[in-house]
This record gives structure tokens, C-alpha cells and sequence, in this order.
């Protein structure tokens, strides 16, 4: 009889022929086959991984965490990396962890007010209201679809306290004058780098910017680990910090399994808990629970090894679709990139024009009854959504970029699943929308 070792063994090889008979690339078919705007692109390395730790059986964090989170910290250059359930998740314990007591006066209080934008994803707004402070919606600039930064200027007040802005669509924001204006009126940066993450600025990679920052791992971002995230930083309070409210608010620092790791397990005290109270029971934050599982972590350790040529892919496909809809400069504003940047698109975003013969819903219509997959601008305008009518915020000066934007901007994919074949078929499918005006 076989003994565990050699039975892994066996498992991990028969997965990988697994991996050919199932998932073997399937010809595309012009009209049949999906033109997808996202998708997972994966080998066997993946499911192998995933097996893998499916027969450790560890569950929670284990080694393949630590295996994911290091190759973060090194394809970053950040000291400290957290992994959790969801990008939203991440971008909660990133500004939750902000408003924690540890940090004395420069804590965010209920009522501070927050810098953000409303034509984004409402994961980077919803954390702000959540812990009842006020989002201060900021325009945009086109062509670059990031924060309009002569009026962010204007914008801040003594009760700022914060700014909280995505890069959009990977596309990293004028981070110089960001983090100038940080450190001129003292504020925290939390750096949304869900869309972007490889993306550089000024030859460094986003998501080193900000006090902290944060990473999804949906299947429509850069790598998946189906659900995912991350939050980084350099600051190992606030590491310590984003901890204990990811870890049910405890206070206790120790990895799954491990017991003592600060050696006074139990000679402390605590609040007005009996002195020596196990410090693995002692609660210093109002937390969550938002862990990632380890089978999750050995999907993403697999993934980083491919973030570099998916990157690459990413830039390509994106100058791809800028040749497209170049062709009609009478129809389409193209994106831009933000000077000193490097983008990793998460995708190509389209604006009609003002004298544009149709309207952006008939050609997106169009495309996506003819299998080509678009999305608009997330949320559109923030203010507009159900969610939101009603909620405590304010405007900055006007939002007339964001609501032009609402009305007549959608975006395509650039993940590496496209093929030279879905352009080709694309391109003859805009044409034919076209010449129809």
C-alpha cells in the first residue's frame, strides 16, 4: 500500500492531467464565443497548489499563506502584508484600523471628513461611512479618469482628515501632488490599489505610496484567488493595528497555532481585566473576522509567479483597443495615462463625445448583444445610487466630469485571456456600428 507521501504524489500528477482534459484552451468562435471584459487565467500550478492544500487540510493560515504574503511583500517592497476574504474587506480593516484609539490624536473620529471621488467602486466609499465619518466627493479629469487635483486642493478644510482614492482602472493618480498635499495638511493617505495592482509611478510600484494600501484578488483583478485581498504597509503599528481588527479585534498578534509569541501571554493588563487575563483573550479592538483560508493563499502563491507577464499582457491589450477606437476620434475620447505613470490597465475606458452620433448605451448594447463585454464606470456617480441618497456626505465644488462620465463612459477588458482572433473580431464589429452613422 502506497504511504501519504507517495499518494500526494500521485494526486498532484493526476491534477495536472486533470487541469489539460478540463480546462485545454477551447477555439474561439466570432459570434459564439464570449469576448469577456474579466476573467481567471490559470495552469495546473493552481489547482495543484489548491490539492495541495486541500490534503494539508490546515484550512486557515498556514504555509501557503506565508508563501503568498512573502512573494507579495517582495513583488511590493513592503514589510508587511495581511491577507483577507475580499478587496472590500481589505479596504475596511485599512480605514477601520485609521480610527483605532492606539493612534492617539491622529486617530479618524466620527464627523472627520474624508477626500474621495463618486465615479468609482463603492468599496473605497462605503468603509468611510461605515465608521460614520464623511465622504467629500472630489471630480475627475478626463482623460485620465482620476481625481481632479486644483480642486482637491480646494477642497480640504480643517476637518479633513484623510484621503482615500483608487487608481483607477490601474491607472495610478498624480501621486506627487497626493502625498505633497498629505504632508502639507497632515493627512492619512489610504491607497487603493485594487485596480492596479503592478501598475507603476515614476518607476515604483503603487500600493508603496500611502500610509497603507490594499490589493482584491477577485477574478476580474490582476490575479485571483477567487475571493481575496490584502493590506499593506510599512508601519507596523498600523500592521498591528489592521490585525486585531481582521482577527475579531484581539489583541494578541500570535499565527494560527502558535501560542506566546510576545512571551507575557500571561503577566499583562489590560483594561480592567484581572492582571495575567490570557492575552488570547483580550480584545483591544471592535473587529471582525475576515481571515483568508489557506486554500485560497496557495491559488494566489501560484498566481504572483505569472503577475509580471500578466502585467505586460495587460499594457499590450490596452494599446491594442487605443489603435480600435483611435480610428474615430470624431466618436471616442481615449484614456491617458497620468504623467510618470506606467499603467497595468485593468481596462480600456471609452468616453463619447459630445457631437458623437449615438449614444453610449445603443454601442454598448450593440457590443454586448454581439457576445463583446463592456461595464460603465462602476457606480456612475455615487451620490445618485440608492444606497447613498440620504447619507451624510458633501460635494467639494460640483461633479460635472463624474456625471458626463455617468452618462457616456464603459470600459473593455484587457485581462490576459484576449486573443489577437477577439480583437480582430471587435474591431469588425465596432466598424460595423459605426459606419452605420
Amino acid at each position: 500500500m502506497l504511504n501519504h507521501k507517495e499518494l500526494r504524489k500521485q494526486i498532484t500528477a493526476l491534477t495536472a492531467e486533470y487541469y489539460k482534459a478540463r480546462f485545454e484552451e477551447k477555439e474561439f468562435v466570432p459570434g459564439k464565443t464570449k469576448v469577456n471584459y474579466a476573467g481567471r487565467v490559470f495552469d495546473e500550478e493552481e489547482l495543484q497548489n489548491a490539492v495541495n492544500a486541500s490534503l494539508d487540510f490546515w484550512l486557515t493560515e498556514g504555509r501557503f499563506s506565508e508563501e503568498f504574503s512573502s512573494k507579495i511583500s517582495d513583488f511590493l517592497g513592503v514589510e508587511n502584508v495581511l491577507l483577507t476574504n475580499s478587496g472590500s474587506s481589505a479596504n475596511l480593516l485599512a480605514f477601520s484600523a485609521l480610527t483605532s484609539e492606539k493612534l492617539g490624536d491622529k486617530r479618524l473620529k466620527p464627523g472627520d471628513e474624508v477626500i474621495s471621488v463618486a465615479a468609482g467602486f463603492p468599496a473605497t466609499v462605503t468603509p468611510i461611512i461605515q465608521n460614520g465619518l464623511v465622504p467629500v466627493f472630489v471630480d475627475l479629469s478626463i482623460p485620465t479618469y482620476n481625481i481632479d487635483v486644483e480642486m482637491l486642493k480646494r477642497a480640504i478644510t480643517p476637518k479633513v482628515k484623510c484621503i482615500f482614492l483608487a487608481h483607477t482602472l490601474g491607472n495610478p493618480f498624480d501621486i506627487d501632488a497626493i502625498m505633497a498635499l498629505a504632508k502639507e495638511h497632515d493627512l492619512w493617505v489610504v491607497e487603493d490599489n485594487c485596480d492596479a495592482f503592478g501598475s507603476e509611478y515614476k518607476g515604483r510600484k503603487t500600493g508603496t505610496f500611502g500610509h497603507i494600501s490594499t490589493i482584491s484578488f477577485y477574478p476580474a483583478h490582476h490575479i485571483t484567488t477567487g475571493e481575496g485581498g490584502a493590506i499593506c504597509t510599512n508601519d507596523p503599528q498600523l500592521a498591528r493595528i489592521v490585525r486585531a481588527f481582521r482577527d475579531w479585534g484581539r489583541d494578541c498578534y500570535c499565527a494560527g497555532g502558535d501560542n506566546n509569541t510576545c512571551g507575557k501571554r500571561f503577566s499583562q493588563q489590560f483594561g480592567t481585566l484581572p492582571f495575567g487575563f490570557d492575552h488570547k483573550y483580550v480584545y483591544s479592538e471592535i473587529g471582525y473576522n475576515l481571515k483568508m483560508t489557506d486554500i485560497q493563499a496557495a491559488i494566489g502563491a501560484a498566481q504572483m509567479d505569472k503577475l509580471p507577464d500578466f502585467c505586460e499582457s495587460r499594457k499590450a491589450h490596452f494599446q491594442e483597443w487605443k489603435r480600435i477606437f483611435s480610428k474615430y476620434p470624431h466618436c471616442f475620447i481615449t484614456p491617458e495615462p497620468t504623467e510618470g505613470a506606467d499603467p497595468a490597465w485593468f481596462a480600456f475606458i471609452v468616453t463619447l463625445k459630445d457631437n458623437c452620433p449615438f449614444k453610449r448605451d445603443d454601442l454598448t448594447k450593440y457590443l454586448n448583444d454581439n457576445l463583446i463585454e463592456t461595464r460603465n464606470l462602476f457606480a456612475g456617480n455615487m451620490t445618485k445610487q440608492p444606497a447613498f441618497i440620504g447619507k451624510n456626505w458633501r460635494i467639494a465644488d460640483h461633479l460635472t466630469q463624474t456625471d458626463f462620465i455617468m452618462n457616456n463612459t464603459f470600459f473593455l477588458g484587457t485581462y490576459p485571456g484576449l486573443t489577437d482572433e477577439m480583437f480582430k473580431y471587435a474591431e469588425e464589429k465596432l466598424d460595423e456600428f459605426v459606419k452605420q452613422y
